[in-house]
Parts: C-alpha cells; structure tokens; sequence
C-alpha cells in the first residue's frame, strides 16, 4: 500500500527527495555565511539557493556551447560514417548487396510511417513528462528554500507526531541518518567529478570532439552506481567511432574501463566505504532493485535510502555508526494530553487578559528552544493565577461557613480538597 501510494504521488515525492539531497549538499555553505559573514537565516538560504542555480546554468551553458560548435562536425562525420558501414557491409565478408540494403530501408521507413500515430502520442508523452519534470523542479527549489530555513521546525513537527516515548530515540537516528545522507552526495560529487574530468581529459587528448559535453554527461550520469558509468562511457566510445573511426574507439574504451576501475576499485570502496559502510553487493543490488521499482529515478535514489536505513537500523538496534555526535542536542517535547489542552488554554488566557507575551530567545545563544521557553513561563504564570484564585476561594468559604455555623454547632470541615 505504501508503494502503491508513493508511486501515485511521485510528482511530489521525488521532488522532495531531490529537495533533501539538495539541502544537505547546500547546508554547508549557508552555515558558512551566517557564521562567518554574519547572513540572516532568509538571506543565507536565499544565496545559497542563487548559487545553485547559478552553477547549474553555468554548467549547462558551456555544456551547449560545446555541443552547438561541434556538432555541426559530428554530423557529418556520422552520415560518413554510416556511408562506410554500408560499403563495409556489401564489400565485406557478409557480402549483403545494395539492393537488399535498400530493401531494408524502404522496410524500416514504411513501419516508421505506419507507427506515425505512436510516434506522435510518444511525442506528447514527451510533452507531459517535461511539464511534470518543470514542475518538479519549481516544487524541489521551493522545498530546498524552506528546508534550510526551517528543517529544524519541521523536524521536530514530525517527531512530534511519533509516540512520546519515541521521539527522543527517532532524532537521535534521525541525526545520524543526515550525516549518512549528506556524506554520500558529498563523496558521490567528488567521484562523479574525477571520473568526468578523466574521461574529458582522455577524449580531448585523442581529439574526440564534444569532450566537455561528455564529461558533463559522465557526471550526471555517475550519480547512478555502475549502470550511469557503463550508459554513459558507452556513449563517449561510440561518438569516438564515428568520429575518429576504430582506432580511436578501441583507445578511448581503454581510457573509459582505467577510469571505471579506478573509481570501482579505489575511489568507491574508500571513500564510499567510509561515507555510507555498504558493501559492493549490496549497492549492485540496491541499485538494480530501484532501477525495477521505478526506474531511473529509483537507480538513483536506491543507494542513499539504503544507507540511511542502514545508519538508522544499526542506531535503533544499539550500534552507533557516529558516536561524537553526542546526544546533547535534544528535540522540544510537546506536552501531551489534558496537560497540553491546559497549558495552551493558559497561554491563551494568560496573554488576553494581561497582555503578557512569552520572551523568546535566539536559537543559537540557548540550547532550549523557543516554544519549550514560553510555553514554560505561560505554564508558570498560569499556575501562579490559579494557586490566586484557589486562596481566594478557600478565604471565601470560610467566612461563609463562620456565617452559617451557631457556636454551639460543630463544624463540619469542608472538603478542601475538592
């Protein structure tokens, strides 16, 4: 039922998914400018946010000026290239004559022409996914602003709604969880980096044209464990054969396969091992079992979920993968049951009649959140009005009991307690 739900509100879920793993990976620089450059919690959010977009844009504005000056060049390498391949397949030793070559062709044209309606229905399925792919990413931008502003508040909301005796535990784990998430973008940037800049660099030095287009896409596409390095050093190989012919690809799959195994046999086990503690066969696995629950999106989120279910499974059944972060750092407890109707009544109460106003204080200057501080001092005030209240009434009932007793009368003692 859960899966059944996630994949109905995916337009909402992977963008939020995307949101936090933007967060984590912009956190650090936000922290930066509030404690060094002194940037309000808005304005540190909002540049950090900036950035981001900004170093996108540049990256895909290279990216299309690289792709705009060279593929003129590529294309007609590519229509000689596939003239060659039809003189190899008639010359060579399968000895497939023109006309049987054309036979194919008017073949393949003809089924392109009666599919023409899939076509255009696949073209308009195009459409919506990159409507739905805008969207996404306004409501991932949008996410990402507020959770640097107020995860902390929208954390505690959510273990607010967990059982009490819960919540202390759930954000402990859920504090490790987050180190577990941000250390896997963190690494998976950098390797995903030194693998682009290795196959750029040997692509332009063999003369393949588009090598800063292509490690822009090796990039991307290392963000998904083995599957994005075989799609897309397979894709530098073939522009390398059309462009520059055999020789070129045959070096170019040398240069592609040294980078993978540096990466699968140093980078990843070292510094992947440390970020996320998982072993090879359990991201092989993980990878696969996303990419066929839900495709893509599930290759590239399937290794993070898993290390953070890792990381919080290990916390709940008594292994701390990161003991110096300690357990100072607390979660404010919401009161609970007729204790909270009371104390909010009181807040309420105490605030309209004499127009007391809890004192809040900063967040960093004290390790007790706001809400805990003014809903403490509303309780106080309440309970100072009503012990008021209580001696008034006791004073008042026992001059009337004085009045209504004779003095040859026992008194009976009135039930104070009530």
């Amino acid at each position: 039922m859960i899966l059944t739900v996630i994949s109905y509100l995916k337009v909402i879920i992977i963008p939020v998914a995307v949101a936090l793993l933007l967060t984590v990976l912009v956190q650090p620089f936000t922290r930066f400018l509030r404690t060094r450059l002194h940037f309000s919690v808005p304005l540190a959010a909002a540049t950090g946010i900036v950035a981001l977009i900004g170093g996108v844009t540049a990256l895909a504005v290279i990216a299309g000026r690289e792709i705009a000056s060279g593929l003129t060049d590529l294309s007609a390498q590519a229509v000689i290239g596939f003239e060659q391949l039809l003189g190899w397949l008639s010359d060579g030793p399968l000895a497939i004559d023109s006309a049987t070559i054309d036979t194919y062709w008017q073949e393949l044209l003809g089924a392109a022409q009666s599919n023409s309606s899939s076509l255009v229905s696949g073209a308009l399925s195009v459409t919506t996914t990159v409507g739905q792919v805008l969207a996404g990413a306004i409501i991932a931008l949008f996410c990402t602003l507020f959770f640097l502003i107020d995860g902390r508040r929208i954390w505690t909301w959510i273990v607010g709604l967990l059982p009490r005796h819960t919540r202390e535990r759930v954000h402990q784990a859920g504090r490790r969880g987050l180190v577990t998430l941000a250390s896997y973008v963190r690494t998976q940037i950098l390797v995903a980096f030194i693998d682009a800049v290795g196959i750029s660099l040997g692509a332009a030095i063999i003369g393949v044209p588009l090598a800063v287009p292509l490690g822009v896409l090796v990039f991307i596409g290392a963000f998904i464990p083995f599957v994005g390095a075989i799609i897309t050093g397979s894709i530098a190989i073939l522009v390398a054969l059309v462009a520059n012919g055999w020789v070129a690809a045959l070096i170019m799959t040398g240069v592609v396969l040294l980078v993978q195994q540096i990466e699968g046999n140093v980078l990843q086990p070292w510094l992947m091992g440390q970020a996320v503690s998982l072993h090879p066969v359990a991201v092989l696995l993980a990878v696969t079992t996303g990419a066929l629950v839900a495709g893509i999106v599930g290759a590239l989120f399937a290794v993070p979920l898993v290390a953070v279910l890792n990381t919080v499974i290990l916390y709940f059944h008594g292994h701390d993968k990161f003991p110096e972060l300690g357990f100072d750092d607390h979660i404010a407890l919401r009161p609970s049951g007729r204790r909270a109707i009371m104390i909010m009544s009181a807040e309420r109460h105490v605030g309209m009649d004499t127009g007391w106003e809890p004192e809040v204080r900063d967040e960093e200057e004290s390790l007790i959140p706001p809400r805990l501080v003014s809903t403490a001092e509303a309780g106080r005030a309440a309970f100072e009005r009503l012990m008021a209240l209580r001696s008034r009434s006791m004073k008042d009932q026992s001059s009337a009991d004085e009045t209504t007793t004779t003095p040859n009368e026992p008194r009976t003692p009135n039930n104070e307690g009530s």
